[in-house]
């Protein structure tokens, strides 16, 4: 830890300052990337490796291990801003398209980490399984944030959207069967506890339409800043139950946003939340990427760069498919894909499932796999979306040497 730090023994000063560093690191980062052309997310998460216990150790371990409910918050304001897409127009366009897409680019993927797995390297169907369900997920927040960095529009766009709001439900539902078989095998399964998850994951996107409801019918009547006070307050609580039930408040949130934007037609909204939230995604990406160990990279291995590679051509090729029998776009068809490549929190999270289920060995395999391939996800995801946004026309390409704009420059 810098010497800056090292002395501080009132927490409020620890506290205050850590988050400075934060932020001015966050800041200073995604100067580079942008000479580059490169997402802020990227950057965002490389200032975190770079201050982080791995590099400069800047930000006290105390004060990173108290900041969980940061990404709770920002995640339910990410996904506030991604829930404007989900009009009535969009999804009676493609409903069921973006169902077959959804278990198209899921399905695959998993199966092609399952049998490369067992085929190439011979080990445990078990331990394939549970990988290949894990394999499934992917992280949608460094996509939306992406998306919403370069004001990326069109059919491409919500069909991204629409698909990685389905996608957390659909790997649910496949770990829990796969968990299922494996736990039987085992003889360690809690299909109570399956279950009850389940039940939680519907639960969530429920909870987010009686919110939009609520919003709906409150915020109209009121001021801008009564509008945005109400628009947080309820953000808030949603996450905070989904937090209570150990679900990602994506769904919830999306929900809530899309039954308000379809009840009042208002896009005004979006534009204040947009204006005070990026300190917070700063804080939330900068402290993910202080989370990644990238000392787990080395542990990678054969295993894990098969298990790397195999997904994303997964994903890539089974969202090919999925947007050809959907009758989507060339440019979605062809792109999609490359935006689902990131996978982070939800998969961490079954992995952790997963070591318990499986022996002691094969458990700490299963989760070094996927903490390390995550800091690699995390790393070339926000890359992989903007290409995918470029490619497919949903964004301009940009000059050789860009401008910001009074705009561009609020969300840089």
């Amino acid at each position: 830890m810098l010497h800056i730090f090292k002395n501080i023994s009132n927490d409020t000063a620890l506290v205050l300052l850590s988050l400075s560093a934060i932020l001015l690191a966050g800041f200073l980062l995604t100067r580079l990337t942008k000479l580059a052309r490169l997402p802020n997310v990227t950057g965002y998460i490389l200032a975190g490796i770079l201050i982080g216990p791995g590099v400069l150790d800047l930000v006290p371990e105390s004060v990173v291990g108290h900041m969980g409910f940061v990404s709770d918050i920002a995640l339910a304001f990410i996904a506030f801003g991604a829930g404007r897409f989900f009009t009535r127009k969009s999804l009676a366009r493609g409903v069921r398209g973006v169902a077959v897409i959804t278990l198209c680019e899921s399905l695959p993927a998993g199966a092609a980490v399952m049998f490369c797995i067992r085929f190439i390297f011979g080990l445990p169907w078990s331990f394939c399984l549970l990988l290949g369900a894990v394999a499934t997920a992917t992280a949608p927040a460094s996509t939306m944030v992406t998306v919403r960095q370069y004001r990326a529009e069109g059919e491409f766009v919500d069909t991204l959207l629409q698909v990685v709001a389905l996608d957390d439900a659909v790997c649910l539902l496949i770990f829990s069967v796969a968990a299922a078989v494996v736990g039987a095998g085992e003889g360690e399964v809690n299909a109570g506890a399956l279950t009850l998850t389940l039940l939680y994951n519907l639960a969530a996107p429920a909870l987010g339409v009686l919110g939009g409801l609520l919003l709906g019918r409150l915020a109209p009547r009121r001021s801008e800043d009564n509008r945005l006070i109400l628009t947080a307050a309820l953000l808030l609580g949603v996450a905070g139950v989904c937090a209570a039930m150990g679900v990602s408040p994506l769904l919830a949130c999306m929900a809530l946003s899309a039954v308000y934007r379809n009840l009042s037609g208002d896009e005004t909204l979006y534009g204040q939340v947009e204006s005070f939230t990026p300190p917070l995604l700063s804080i939330f990406f900068v402290v993910s990427g202080m989370a990644l160990d990238t000392g787990a990279l080395v542990s990678l291995g054969a295993v894990g760069a098969c298990y790397f590679l195999v997904r994303i051509a997964g994903k890539y090729l089974g969202a090919y498919l999925g947007c050809t029998l959907a009758h989507t776009g060339r440019g979605v068809r062809e792109n999609l894909g490359l935006a689902l490549a990131p996978q982070a929190g939800v998969a961490i999270g079954l992995a952790f499932l997963g070591r318990r289920i499986l022996p002691e060995e094969a458990g700490d395999m299963l989760l070094g796999i996927i903490l390390a391939s995550s800091v690699l996800y995390e790393l070339a995801g926000p890359v992989c979306a903007k290409l995918a946004l470029v490619r497919s026309g949903a964004i301009r390409r940009e000059p050789a040497a860009p401008q910001e704009t009074p705009s561009a420059q609020r969300h840089a």
